[in-house]
This record gives structure tokens, C-alpha cells and sequence, in this order.
């Protein structure tokens, strides 16, 4: 599958889980709304084995299995024993540290919230009994879904989460009908609206783990229990699971402390739940540009490396960076500049959208450069390099954790969701400085002049495009305007909005004649094509 094709099917697939997920969001909100005790606390739960999927999903999987199922593929039975072994070793561990991190509730909940509430501390860890089994889900679902990912099978891993999505619509609808909306208070909650709203959180994953064995299965791999691990090349996976687990638990270890002081605020200021959103909205472009552009390129790259054509991974990567920019640049602007109709669409407020907008443009200030740090992580793992991507994020965890006791100390409870997610938009930035020059220094000159030139074009062109957008917004009242009378009216302001952002940028580089825009055209009518 090519490289267009794999993008596309991942985009298609993404946006269909991004715009679902979307949804799901928007019914919660309603259920329980996004400031509030109530809704932080399930926020933190809830978050719990999304924390430690993290560590398996950005650390295990991505910097050591996919590039070790690439080279397994060319064995005679195509992988197929390797494989077997190791879908047998990651469900014994997922499944023990799941039933540890269950026991272990109280504890978590202890560990990343700062809840001045008793009750509401309380509703929080009745709520991780019934969410953290996610965990065992997510990290097989991680598991199926990369070693997928690595055969070139792009589709089912970026579909499959939509199932999810409905799960969790129905279940948060059911929650409505039988307990009211708006649930934000901490008064009246009982075990069975925790299990209702909890369960349904659960459940969802549970299907779409489901589904995604079904595509395992119509794809031909075996899927069966083989213990006999010797051979397969442990040793050397542990080496590399070692610096990439170091590297994710301390990012781990930095988010605990931003949500020890993130939930401080809880109650009546945007805070954990409020985060979670904004980051939600970040992650749309994240996920449709990024992942869906980035991830087609990594294996590409993990090929090259493999191969020891380094002539050719090098051209990728600074075509997979200009690429990435060309679209990122212009989703920052544009989200920026509907950051408070965006905002809406996640609160029942015209107030609470106000004070969820600034966290939202805080994380969106490091998309850009989130995207150069994709391909050159990537990169370092697929030369097998897991220590030096451990390195710079020391570097970038460091970096964080002193912004945020900083902030902690000196910054008032309105502000504090914004300013921690500044802070982290700001060592994110540092931190993929630093991996480039480290790149550079592993594999020689990385050609990259053309590149970053072809960047700050496109942010020159793209703050004209975000501030036109603006514009739209300040013409409809602003603040005041009929894009804050509602989430459907949020939502319609925020596409009107992006769009005239992205007519504008396009017209700049049409005007400027900028040869990125000939080859995103082309891309396009190959994708439909």
C-alpha cells in the first residue's frame, strides 16, 4: 500500500473516530458537564488507564515492536510464530498489571489528584473501580493495533475505536434518561449512576477491542496462545522496553504532578476535565495530520533502516516534516482562532467556554512542533536507538516539572489549567530542539535547510489566514455573538471560522506560488483517486 492511500485510510478512519468521539464528549458534557467536582472526579478515573496505555503505546510498542515485527516479517512463516509469542506475553501482562492497578484504586487516585473534598475524592475512586480495567483492553487492543500497523494494515487500527465512540453515546444517553443531565454537583450520586457512567466508559472499550480481533482474524495472521518465548528475541526487546518505559514514565511521572496541581482549581475554574477537552480538540489535528500522515512514513522509515538505505531515509524525513507542516501550521491558526466557539462545544456555559478557550491555545502553541518531534523520535527507533530519545526527554520532563511547581506557586486557580498546559507546549518545543541536533549528530546532516525555510513560510502565510478567522468571530459578536448560544451554534462557528482560515492560507500560497501546495493538491487527487 502506498504511502497516499495508507494516509487517506488512516485519515478517513480517524476522522470518523475523531467526529464520534466528538459526539461522545458533547453527551457526557451534558450528562455531567466539564467544571465541576463531579466531572473532575470522573475525569481522573477515567484518565487512570489512559495514563498507563500511554506508557505502553508511545514507550513498548511504538519504539520497540514495530520495528521488530517489521524484521520478523521477513521470515519464512512471515512473522507468524514471533507473533503468537508475543500477543501471548503482552496479554500476561497487561492482564496482571491491570488487576494490580484495580487493587490499587485508592492509591492512583491518591497519587494524581489533590481533591479538597472528601466526597468528591471518594466518588473518584469508585469511579476507577470500574474504569481502570480498561487498561487490559486498551493495551491488547494497543498491541493487535501496531503489529497491524507494521504490516501495512493501516485500516482496522483507525476504524475500530468508532465502536467505542457509539458505545459510550448510547451508554451516556441511557445515563441522561435515567438520572437527569448536568450532574456537575456532587450531591446525589449513587453507585448505580457510578456504574452507568463508569460501565459504559469500560464497556466501550471493551467493543472495540472486540472488533479489532475480528479484523485479525479476517486478516489472516493466527491468533493463538504460544508460551515458548525462548528465542524471540527478549533480551534485545528489553533493552530497548527499557529506555522507552523510562522515557514514557517520566512523562508519566510529570502529568502526575500537573494533575496534583490542575486539580487545586477543581470546582469552580476549568480543571481536569476542562484539560481533558481542551486536549481532546488538540488532538483532532494531532491525530488527523500527524498520526495519520506520520505513521505510513514511520514504517516507511523503519524499511529504510532495516535496509541501511540511509540516503532515502533521510529524504523522508525532511519530506515527511514539510509535509506534516504544511497542514499543521495552518490547523493551529485556524483552532486558535475558534478557540471559543471550539470551547463551547464542550460546556454548558458561555463562561466555562470562556475559561476552557485559553488552555485549549496553550496546547495548540506546540502542535507544529509536535509534528517535527513525530519523525524524529520515530527515527531514533528505528535505528533501534531507545536511549537517546530517553535523553531528551529527561530534558523536556525536567523542563516541565519546573514550569509547573513554578506555576503552582505564583499562578491563581482561574488560570492554573492554562498555564501548566503552556508550560508544557513550551518544553515540548525545547525538547524537539534538542532531538534534531541529536539526530543529526547520530546520522549525519539531515539536509533539513530546505525544510525549515518551507515552515516559516507557512507560518507567515497562516497568521493573516488565523487572524481573517478571527475576524469572523469578532463580526459575530464575539463574546456576546450567537457562536456561545449553544453547542451546535459553537460547532457551526467553529467550522465557519476554519474555514475562512484555511481559504485564506490557500490563496496566500496559491498567490505566493509556494510548491508545497502543488504537491498537498496532488496528494489529494491521488487519496481520491
Amino acid at each position: 500500500m502506498g504511502l497516499g492511500r495508507a494516509s487517506a485510510m488512516i485519515a478517513a478512519g480517524t476522522l470518523a473516530s475523531r467526529l464520534t468521539g466528538l459526539l461522545r464528549t458533547v453527551v457526557l458534557v451534558i450528562a455531567i458537564n466539564s467544571v465541576g467536582r463531579a466531572p473532575d472526579a470522573f475525569a481522573v478515573a477515567n484518565a487512570l488507564p489512559n495514563s498507563i496505555y500511554q506508557v505502553i503505546s508511545a514507550g513498548v510498542l511504538t519504539g520497540v515492536i514495530v520495528p521488530q515485527v517489521v524484521r520478523a516479517a521477513a521470515q519464512k512463516d512471515s512473522g507468524h510464530a514471533f507473533l503468537a509469542k508475543l500477543l501471548t506475553l503482552g496479554a500476561l501482562i497487561m492482564g496482571s498489571v491491570t488487576v494490580v492497578a484495580t487493587l490499587c484504586a485508592p492509591l492512583l487516585i491518591d497519587l494524581y489528584s489533590n481533591f479538597d473534598s472528601p466526597q468528591q475524592h471518594a466518588l473518584a475512586i469508585q469511579f476507577a473501580y470500574w474504569c481502570i480495567p480498561q487498561l487490559f483492553f486498551y493495551g491488547m487492543f494497543a498491541l493487535l493495533g501496531e503489529i497491524l500497523n507494521a504490516r501495512k494494515m493501516f485500516a482496522p487500527y483507525a476504524w475500530a475505536p468508532i465502536v467505542n465512540n457509539f458505545v459510550s453515546i448510547a451508554g451516556f444517553v441511557v445515563f441522561i434518561v435515567l438520572f437527569g443531565q448536568n450532574r456537575s454537583a456532587l450531591d446525589g450520586w449513587d453507585d448505580s449512576m457510578v456504574l452507568v457512567l463508569a460501565g459504559t466508559a469500560t464497556l466501550g472499550v471493551i467493543a472495540q477491542t472486540v472488533v479489532l480481533t475480528l479484523f485479525w482474524r479476517r486478516a489472516g495472521i493466527p491468533l493463538r496462545l504460544d508460551f515458548r518465548w525462548r528465542g524471540m528475541g527478549l533480551g534485545h526487546m528489553g533493552k530497548l522496553a527499557t529506555w522507552t518505559l523510562l522515557t514514557t514514565l517520566i512523562g508519566q511521572a510529570v502529568g502526575i504532578v500537573q494533575s496534583l496541581t490542575i486539580t487545586t482549581a477543581s470546582g469552580e475554574h476549568a480543571s481536569t476535565a476542562a484539560s481533558q477537552y481542551a486536549w481532546l480538540v488538540y488532538m483532532l489535528p494531532y491525530s488527523m495530520i500527524i498520526l495519520a500522515i506520520g505513521t505510513p512514513y514511520f514504517t516507511r522509515i523503519s524499511e529504510h533502516s532495516a535496509a541501511e538505505r540511509h540516503s532515502e531515509l533521510r529524504a523522508d524525513v525532511g519530506q515527511s516534516i514539510r509535509v506534516l507542516g504544511l497542514f499543521t501550521v495552518i490547523a493551529a491558526a485556524a483552532v486558535i482562532a475558534a478557540a471559543v466557539p471550539a470551547s463551547r462545544v464542550f460546556s454548558n456555559t458561555p463562561e466555562d467556554a470562556s475559561a476552557m478557550a485559553p488552555v485549549l491555545i496553550a496546547y495548540l502553541v506546540s502542535l507544529v512542533p509536535m509534528g517535527v518531534l513525530f519523525v524524529i523520535q520515530r527515527t531514533f527507533y528505528a535505528y533501534g536507538d531507545a536511549r537517546t530519545p530517553f535523553i531528551f526527554t529527561i530534558v523536556q520532563g525536567s523542563l516541565v516539572l519546573v514550569l509547573t511547581l513554578v506555576v503552582a506557586a505564583s499562578v491563581p486557580a482561574e488560570h492554573l489549567a492554562a498555564a501548566v498546559a503552556l508550560a508544557q507546549s513550551v518544553s515540548g518545543i525545547v525538547q524537539t530542539v534538542i532531538a534534531t541536533i541529536l539526530l543529526r549528530r547520530k546520522i549525519g546532516p539531515l539536509g533539513l535547510g530546505a525544510t525549515w525555510w518551507a515552515l516559516c513560510r507557512f507560518v507567515l502565510m497562516a497568521i493573516p489566514a488565523g487572524l481573517a478567522g478571527w475576524g469572523v468571530f469578532l463580526v459575530a459578536g464575539g463574546a456576546d455573538g450567537w457562536m456561545l448560544q449553544g453547542m451546535l451554534w459553537g460547532a457551526l462557528g467553529s467550522a465557519l471560522i476554519g474555514a475562512t482560515s484555511v481559504l485564506v492560507y490557500i490563496g496566500l500560497l496559491a498567490v505566493f506560488r509556494a510548491p508545497e501546495l502543488t504537491v498537498a493538491i496532488d496528494t489529494v487527487r491521488r487519496r481520491r483517486g
